[in-house]
């Protein structure tokens, strides 16, 4: 008996616990869908293939676990890179499976539809890994490798082309068993040295990075154990509970967390790139470490950039904590460092900052367990600094990394087919959400109600300010924003338009009464001029 690649395809996600899928069907992949008609696993329609890129990428940030997009040849693969660009950049997991022309006629420039030169090497650039199959047995063996990445390896998309004519091309009845991965364990000697020189020192510091969102319970122990302030990236912001008091969150660019950093004598980074999004956000680079660097990274290369280590181990952060914690067995006494440090901070009185504090209280106090999905817009700004979360994987946006624009809204319906228990609000712009004004569509198809927070400044008022700052004519940031009230209203959405906290906390309020999606305007002149 045989099956054919296609039906492999679906059976082997299957065994990998893979159950949603992202496309847009084409002629391309039809026998995808043949194949995908039969099988347990959901798919979901987007508008646009970015759009699907960016929910995958919001259900792994969400759930930890990935989701497969299915992707038609040339213009799929061009419109997902962007969203592919955004994964890469912050470690998201996301497997994308597309179609590509017949293996009899690739790269001979026949002008067949949707040809590419070479579309493998054009997707390369945005992907761990960009295979061509040749071969349908060999199939279990690529997705394999995919999920070894995933599991094993610092993750990001993973891209698998298959030519036109495998899809229904005939393989054996079989289906290989999954592999297990276990993700590299910290070396003994090294875990020996680190620990002795937390141990004996003065003035330790902790940078957490999103490599150890699966491991809250053991970070927090640990920061406990040495008592030490602790910097988070925006992608571990929750990983030490809210408002915990050793926690600066992510205010590494400010000039008392920069001089708190300078001063420590030695430096435990876990799991974080040290990049320019989180720790240089000013672009002065003016970030030192002039302490003892210990550097924990799964990618060996990661070691080598951006900071000097004085100890470099290659390791799964959460291993490396757990097993510190088993080396260290004396809770040093606190010296006051981080209290000290968020004083200075002041950051509810920071004048940039002060207008969304109370956003953020809103947002606690009426969704406390809300998933908080944000594009590039002052809010997801200033809540980098402000927000403090419950849990890790409730704070994702693009502001990081890639820094696309449009990713707030397809992310956020991501991260509610990820975790429908939860509310989900996606922060966003009035420039920025219409880069994907149709994904409000796939928000309607779907049974979850999602609240879509649009601060309307009337174009792309942080591009503006950055160019009154340096003098440059404001040309192209004033932007003649939809009409959303009837933009809601044409995709049977529900719409509130508010200007002050009391207001956005009662549109909020009524987020569950419908498993519609809920428009919410914010008015940022009058919200500014109210707070």
């Amino acid at each position: 008996m045989s099956q054919t690649c296609a039906q492999l395809l679906l059976r082997t996600l299957e065994a990998y616990d893979v159950d949603t899928v992202f496309g847009i069907p084409g002629v391309h992949t039809i026998e995808l869908y043949r194949a995908l008609g039969a099988s347990p696993i959901r798919h979901v329609t987007p508008r646009h293939e970015q759009g699907a890129g960016f929910m995958a990428d919001g259900y792994a940030r969400a759930s930890g676990r990935p989701a497969a997009c299915f992707i038609i040849t040339g213009p799929g693969m061009t419109n997902i890179a962007t969203a592919m660009g955004q994964a890469l950049a912050d470690s998201v997991p996301m497997l994308v499976i597309s179609s590509v022309n017949r293996r009899n006629t690739l790269g001979r420039g026949q002008g067949r539809l949707h040809e590419l030169p070479n579309q493998q090497q054009t997707l390369a650039g945005v992907s761990v890994f960009s295979h061509t199959l040749h071969d349908p047995a060999a199939l279990p063996e690529i997705i394999a490798r995919a999920f070894a990445t995933f599991r094993g390896a610092r993750p990001g998309p993973v891209h698998i082309e298959i030519p036109i004519d495998l899809f229904d091309a005939p393989v054996a009845d079989h289906l290989p068993r999954p592999i297990e991965v276990f993700p590299p364990a910290p070396a003994p000697a090294a875990t020996a040295r680190a620990a002795k020189w937390l141990s004996q020192a003065e003035r330790p510091l902790l940078l957490l990075g999103g490599g150890c969102v699966a491991a809250p319970e053991t970070a927090r122990a640990l920061v406990e154990r040495l008592q030490a302030p602790t910097l988070t990236t925006i992608n571990a912001k929750g990983v030490l509970g809210l408002n915990h008091p050793l926690d600066l969150g992510a205010t590494m660019s400010l000039p008392a967390a920069r001089a708190l950093a300078a001063d420590a004598d030695v430096i435990l980074a876990l799991g974080t790139e040290l990049g320019e999004t989180d720790y240089d956000l000013v672009f002065d680079d003016g970030f030192h470490l002039n302490g003892q660097l210990i550097r924990v990274d799964i990618d060996p290369q990661q070691l080598g950039r951006n900071q000097r280590a004085d100890l470099s181990m290659v390791a799964d952060a959460g291993e490396t904590m757990a097993a510190l914690l088993q080396a260290l067995p004396h809770r040093r006494e606190a010296d006051g460092r981080a209290a000290a440090t968020l004083q200075a901070l002041a950051l509810h009185e920071d004048p940039d900052l002060a207008p969304y504090v109370p956003l953020f209280a809103t947002l606690q106090a009426t969704l406390p367990d809300a998933i908080l999905v944000g594009d590039s817009t002052g809010p997801v700004y200033a809540g980098n600094f402000l927000a403090s979360l419950p849990a890790p994987r409730c704070w994702f946006n693009s502001a990081t990394g890639y820094g696309t624009l449009g990713y707030g809204l397809p992310a956020a319906l991501g991260a509610a087919l990820a975790c429908p228990e939860r509310p989900v609000v996606a922060l966003v712009g009035d420039g920025g959400v219409q880069f994907v004004l149709g994904e409000l569509g796939t928000a309607r198809d779907l049974p979850y109600p999602v609240a879509v927070l649009i601060w309307n400044n009337q174009g792309y008022d942080e591009i503006r300010r950055y160019m009154a700052m340096h003098a440059v004519p404001q040309l192209g940031v004033d932007l003649t924003a939809p009409g959303f009230a009837d933009l809601a209203s044409a995709f049977n959405c529900r719409y509130r338009a508010v200007g002050d906290p009391a207001s956005l906390g009662k549109a909020l309020a009524q987020l569950a009464d419908d498993n519609s999606p809920l428009l919410i305007e914010v008015d940022a002149t009058t919200w500014m001029n109210t707070v």
